[in-house]
């Protein structure tokens, strides 16, 4: 049942919140309800995102769950290292997995692996968001600036760009590593190198993302409401902030959930060829780099990949939802 529609005093007809279905009241969804909506819909990408959630959860509070259901990780357990018949591995089954160890002991020294493993999650997961951050930074200002302006200024940047993705990141890493000295401003130790991971893979990914906002920033230079912002007197940097900027916050957002897995593993290549984080802090690519040399020993290889394995495939799976939930034209 529908209840009457009075006219407005004016005789302009009803107002809008007047209007009735039923018993409730039409109301509006903004963009990003409708986003929402669409993304949890997708129970793939929503079981991703779970996912996500528990590895940060585990990254954050890695000092109570290890107390509780672990062992400092770089505490030794030599008692737990089987050294008969000439060779080292874990006493016990499956590398000593047991209640006290969830995945068992190192078959050096005896340290945890679940220790190790959610300690590793911190590294993992600090560099790849903060690198993804400063790329995402540093992308978009320069692919937006492009696309609008336009002209000399959208080339020299274009060639920059060129330039960036024309280096061996992985060997100018490993060189850039190599060469770095023990302190310096006024940092040491795995801080330097982690805040050296950070530099190096922000700073030399961020033509990735650059390209993809200016080639959106090119076409929202010719919408209407650019136009608009133009004949009322609009400076270009309001319009570049509050006109363009929030059209590119979908195409950002999906870019940077893919490209943070693309970081976990740039940093785990790292780790594992020795110049990324180094022992005895953890760190999943540390740890398969430790893990080669006992390849009978399939425990020890199995976690640290199959911890990264999972990380890569909830962004990515994540990732592709949001996608999907932004883009007006999907299904």
């Amino acid at each position: 049942m529908t209840v009457p529609l009075e006219l407005s005093p004016t005789g302009a007809g009803p107002k809008p919140e007047d209007i009735l279905v039923g018993e409730s009241r039409i109301e509006g969804r903004s963009l990003g309800q409708i986003a929402w909506r669409r993304l949890r819909r997708d129970k793939v990408a929503m079981a991703g995102g779970a996912v996500l959630v528990f590895l940060i959860l585990m990254a954050i509070f890695a000092p109570l769950i290890v107390k509780v259901l672990g062992h400092p990780p770089n505490e030794f357990h030599q008692d737990l290292v089987d050294t008969q018949n000439g060779t080292l591995g874990a006493k016990g089954p499956f590398g000593g997995i047991s209640w006290h160890y969830l995945m068992g002991v190192e078959p050096v020294n005896g340290r945890d692996l679940f220790s190790r493993v959610v300690y590793g999650s911190r590294i993992s997961l600090l560099i790849a968001f903060f690198a993804t951050l400063l790329s995402v930074l540093i992308g978009s200002t320069m692919g937006i600036v492009a696309g609008y302006v336009g002209g000399w200024v959208d080339a020299a940047i274009s060639r920059l760009m060129d330039v960036f993705l024309a280096f061996p990141l992985l060997v100018f890493a490993i060189a850039l590593a190599g060469v770095v000295p023990d302190k310096a401003f006024g940092l040491s130790g795995n801080t330097l190198r982690i805040v050296m991971l950070i530099f190096i893979i922000g700073f030399f990914n961020w033509p990735y993302i650059g390209r993809i906002v200016r080639g959106q920033a090119l076409s929202l230079r010719e919408r209407e409401f650019v136009d608009a912002a133009k004949s009322l007197g609009a400076r270009p940097p309001y319009i570049l902030v509050r006109e363009m900027l929030p059209n590119l916050l979908a195409p950002i957002l999906v870019y940077a959930t893919l490209l943070i897995p693309t970081n976990i593993l740039f940093e785990a290549a790292l780790s594992f060829l020795g110049v990324g984080i180094q022992p005895p802090t953890a760190s999943w690519g540390g740890m398969l780099s430790d893990a080669v040399t006992y390849y009978t020993m399939p425990h020890f290889l199995l976690w640290p990949g199959l911890a990264i394995f999972v990380t890569v495939l909830a962004f990515n799976l994540f990732g592709d939802g949001l996608r999907d939930a932004l883009d007006p034209r999907a299904r």
